[in-house]
């Protein structure tokens, strides 16, 4: 099952969107930085935004860990908005149920990173806002 889930994943579209509930439990909960959702239809509904917001979004899954009822899927999301291209690096931490189907799928990624540091003003604002939280590493 988890490796049809990945195959989903990496073969999205707005048509196939509505598989959803084929890999999510009905009262699945999705997390990500912008999004808490809770139900298949909610989760539909966060990924055709995706394909009405950004130009081409592709997932591609470059590692996966696999534990008793859960998984981890290290992934790439490449799309283009306004001419401009994107690279986000991410991690889903995904729950199954005793049916496994995803009953939590959470996404870490770091938005700021990804997609606010291009933006002339606010990009140098965080630039220098990571520059004083980066640690100072002294050579020996």
């Amino acid at each position: 099952m988890l490796a049809d889930l990945i195959d989903w994943y990496q073969t999205l579209s707005p048509g196939s969107v509505s598989r959803a509930a084929v890999f999510y439990a009905p009262d699945a909960r999705f997390i990500d930085p912008f999004n808490d959702v809770r139900g298949v239809k909610a989760i539909e509904g966060i990924f055709l935004a995706m394909f009405e917001e950004l130009d081409a979004p592709r997932f591609k899954v470059v590692e996966c860990c696999r534990g008793e009822a859960s998984a981890m899927l290290r992934w790439q999301m490449n799309f283009r908005r306004q001419d401009v291209a994107f690279e986000i690096q991410g991690v889903s931490c995904i729950g199954f149920d005793p049916n496994g189907q995803v009953c939590r799928h959470e996404d870490y990624w770091d938005p700021a990173k990804a997609l606010f540091m291009g933006i002339p003003l606010l990009g140098w604002v965080l630039r220098k806002l990571y520059s004083r939280l980066s640690a100072t590493v002294k050579s020996l």
